[in-house]
C-alpha cells in the first residue's frame, strides 16, 4: 500500500500559520520578555531582568485565559498551543533563573551548581505535569515554577539593603528552596485560573515594575 506524501502535506498546517493564533503570540511575547530578562541580567541589569520576568508571567496566565475564552482554535491550535507554553515554560522558569543566579553570583562555581539544581528540579517538574497534569483538575503536584520567577522579583525588592554578597547567599538559598518545592510532594492551587489570582498578579507586575523602572531612571 503506497501512501501519498502530497496528500499528507495537504492535511497538515503549516509551522507559522500557528503564530495567527492569538493565545500562541501571547506566549511568544512572553518569550520576548524572558529572553530580555536574560540580556539585562547578563549585561548585569538585574532590575530591568525583574521586569522581563515578571511580565513573562504575565503574559503566560494571559495566554491560558484567552484560550478558555476563544470558542473558534481546533484541536490543532490546543495541541500545538499546549506544547509551545511547555516549552517556553523551561525556558522561562528554569533557564532564565538559572542564569540570573549565575550572574549575579558572578559565575562562581558554587552557584552554577546551585542553577543546575534549579533547571534539573524544573524540567521534572515539567515533565510530571506534561504526563500527569492537575491533581483533580485544579490542584498542582509540587509547587508550579512559576512562582519561582515571582518569588525571585519579590526577592529583588530587598537587594539594594544588604551587600552583594550576602544577597548572594540568601539568592542561593532560595533558589534551592524553590527546587525543593518544585519537586516536592505538597498540593499547591491553579493560581492563574482565578480571576482574583489574575487581578493580583496584573498588580504586582505593574507595581514591581514601576518601582524597577523608577531604580533604573534614578
Amino acid at each position: 500500500m503506497t501512501i501519498d506524501k502530497s496528500a499528507l502535506d495537504k492535511q497538515q498546517p503549516t509551522i507559522l500559520s500557528f503564530i495567527v493564533d492569538i493565545p500562541n503570540l501571547c506566549s511568544l511575547a512572553g518569550l520576548a520578555c524572558t529572553l530580555s530578562a536574560i540580556y539585562f541580567s547578563l549585561t548585569g541589569a538585574f532590575y530591568a531582568a525583574m521586569i522581563g520576568m515578571v511580565w513573562a508571567v504575565a503574559f503566560d496566565w494571559a495566554d491560558g485565559l484567552i484560550a478558555r475564552k476563544l470558542q473558534n482554535r481546533t484541536a490543532d491550535d490546543m495541541r500545538f498551543g499546549g506544547q509551545l507554553d511547555v516549552l517556553i515554560d523551561i525556558v522561562s522558569y528554569g533557564v532564565t533563573p538559572a542564569i540570573v543566579l549565575m550572574s549575579y553570583g558572578q559565575f562562581e562555581l558554587i552557584y552554577l551548581v546551585t542553577a543546575f539544581i534549579m533547571l534539573v528540579a524544573g524540567v521534572l517538574r515539567l515533565s510530571y505535569f506534561s504526563i500527569f497534569g492537575l491533581a483533580d483538575g485544579s490542584r498542582y503536584k509540587g509547587l508550579a515554577i512559576d512562582n519561582n520567577s515571582l518569588v525571585i522579583v519579590f526577592l529583588f525588592l530587598f537587594e539594594e539593603v544588604s551587600s552583594q554578597g550576602v544577597f548572594a547567599v540568601g539568592f542561593c538559598l532560595v533558589c534551592i528552596a524553590l527546587a525543593i518545592l518544585n519537586v516536592s510532594n505538597i498540593s499547591t492551587p491553579k493560581l492563574s485560573g482565578n480571576p482574583i489570582n489574575v487581578v493580583l498578579l496584573a498588580a504586582y507586575t505593574l507595581g514591581v515594575s514601576g518601582w524597577y523602572g523608577s531604580k533604573l531612571y534614578a
